[in-house]
């Protein structure tokens, strides 16, 4: 039993040395906002997915920017003896996770002396980089 954990712990360890994660942190938009945005650039290649934020009206898309070229910034680290896979087009945005981060909370008077709640939501981004699968032919 010790022997095949160990194996699965240095694949998950190898498999680490090849794709780049890069988060940030309490950005004052909501989710939702975000995941609109994010969902443009999920699985697709990472000069494509620069161009599609670069070119968005979405604010969004100014802080995923700036996440994607942290990420990508962290696999050239990584990797660089592959530089030409970003190159070529083969390094794909494999996942982008947006979670909800704090809500501010604030009060806005409303009719009658009653007080209405704002909520100032903000967001947690992660971005992981991966070398595109290739297709094994049989």
């Amino acid at each position: 039993m010790g022997k095949r954990k160990r194996l699965m712990a240095e694949s998950l360890k190898e498999a680490k040395k090849v794709t780049a994660v890069a988060k940030l942190n309490d950005i004052p938009t909501s989710p939702r906002k975000m995941r609109l945005v994010a969902d443009t650039i999920r699985g697709v290649e990472v000069n494509h997915a620069l161009d599609l934020l670069k070119f968005s009206k979405r604010e969004a898309s100014i802080r995923l920017e700036k996440v994607l070229r942290s990420a990508i910034a962290n696999w050239e680290a990584k990797n660089p003896d592959k530089s030409k896979e970003l190159d070529n087009g083969n390094v794909i945005v494999k996942t982008i996770m947006v979670g909800e981060g704090r809500t501010i909370k604030r009060i806005r008077p409303c009719p009658q002396g009653r007080a209405g709640r704002i909520r100032k939501r903000s967001n947690h981004v992660t971005i992981i980089l991966d070398v595109k699968p290739t297709a094994v032919e049989k």
